[in-house]
């Protein structure tokens, strides 16, 4: 697999992440181990995480394997921080070094290669958030830094603050939710990122699941949709205007003898700025179909296609 700089720094990932928001919740740990090593067999690096993710389940599992399943340093381990486990944001100091503490013995690990804020917490002042991400990566707890969730200005203000002064850790990354069927981004997060040499880490790149064709006709049993704690999470990319999209994409893979798994990722892979979609799989085989769309660069004739038909902001007939 392909590797590619984080933004404008020197850290190189596979350009394609491996989410594991789901381990230890819909995904045990032996189908977790069997992802986790198909994944590194194709040349995948970067595995995200966060401290929340199962209540730290995610975490032990991903450190279990790290020491038993996979070699620690052939990883890019990135996880997260700044929710607290009853939901509040907090980017307080205390709370951010506590929590990567927590996260390193849950990884059961001596550092991470990146760390990101989980969210912005408009309660604490950046300044002292920011010391926190200073502190992590002086202290080689940390090799690098990110933040995640947030908004084109909260992103250019902490890579500003952090670009002031030598010896700050500069922001690498940041990671949002970005799709053929969410393209929201492209209005400010995208320019802010691109100005400041951010590498975007997408999210849901395949639209909540939404773009893989399986909601055309209606709710699968055994989906997410179909789950209670997953169906308001599917609900908003089941409308019209998101159908007409996923019937685009599902005509081009057609058209090119691929799946629609294989365009939306190779869409959304390839858009200015984006360093790896982080796709999360529940199934060995629904991770083998991810992996298998590394293989596809799209025609320049059907990206902008499918740039024309996910565009919002334009009518449509």
């Amino acid at each position: 697999m392909e590797e590619r700089h984080l933004g404008r720094s020197g850290l190189l990932v596979s350009r394609l992440g491996l989410g594991t928001m789901t381990w230890g919740q819909d995904t045990e740990p032996d189908e977790a181990a069997a992802q986790l090593t198909a994944f590194v067999d194709a040349g995948g690096t970067l595995v995200d995480t966060a401290d929340v993710y199962s209540e730290g389940a995610s975490e032990r599992i991903l450190g279990h394997l790290l020491r038993d399943v996979v070699d620690r340093d052939s990883i890019v381990l990135a996880t997260k921080a700044a929710i607290r486990p009853d939901g509040r944001y907090d980017g307080s100091r205390r709370h951010l070094l506590t929590a990567l503490d927590a996260s390193l013995d849950r990884l059961d690990v001596d550092y991470v290669d990146l760390w990101q804020l989980h969210v912005y917490d408009p309660s604490t002042p950046l300044e002292e958030t920011l010391s926190a991400v200073d502190e992590a990566v002086a202290s080689g707890r940390a090799r690098y830094a990110g933040v995640s969730n947030y908004a084109g200005w909260q992103l250019a203000k902490a890579a500003a603050w952090q670009s002031a002064w030598p010896g700050r850790a500069p922001v690498v990354s940041v990671q949002a939710e970005y799709s053929l069927l969410r393209r929201d981004i492209e209005r400010e997060l995208l320019p802010a990122a691109l100005d400041a040499g951010v590498g975007v880490l997408p999210c849901s790149p395949l639209g909540r699941g939404v773009l893989t064709g399986k909601y055309r006709t209606g709710i699968p049993a055994g989906s997410r949709a179909a789950a209670p704690h997953f169906s308001e999470f599917v609900q908003p990319y089941l409308d019209e205007e998101c159908a007409r999209i996923v019937e685009s994409v599902v005509t081009a893979a057609e058209g090119l003898g691929v799946s629609p798994v294989d365009v939306a990722l190779a869409w959304v892979r390839d858009r200015p700025g984006v360093a790896a979609p982080i796709v999360g799989a529940r199934t060995s085989a629904q991770l083998a179909q991810v992996l298998r769309s590394d293989k596809l660069t799209l025609p320049q004739e059907i990206r902008d296609a499918l740039d024309d038909v996910s565009d919002m902001s334009a009518p449509h007939p």
